[in-house]
């Protein structure tokens, strides 16, 4: 595994949360962007610098929160709706 050095941090405010992003150097020297939502739930783009990774990073990040928060909607709902039928 190629070591990596952080190059970036920032936090940016989407959909009604504050979410981290770290971009990363490895040392071949392209970049990754990455955002933990949870211990074992984490987006990841890479790039060849610093800007595209965080462009792409950026641009897909609003599509990651908004698909688990309908992911966590439907999970309610399907629990809600979970009813015994006589």
């Amino acid at each position: 595994m190629l070591e990596a050095t952080l190059v970036y941090e920032s936090n940016i405010e989407l959909h009604g949360g504050l979410y981290q992003i770290k971009v990363f150097c490895r040392s071949d020297g392209r970049h990754f962007a990455k955002t933990h939502f949870g211990e074992e739930d984490i987006i990841i783009n890479d790039g060849t610098s610093l800007e595209e990774a965080l462009a792409k990073h950026e641009k897909l990040l609003p599509l990651a929160i908004k698909s688990r928060q309908v992911m966590q909607e439907f999970k309610g709902n399907t629990k809600k709706n979970k009813r015994v039928h006589f």
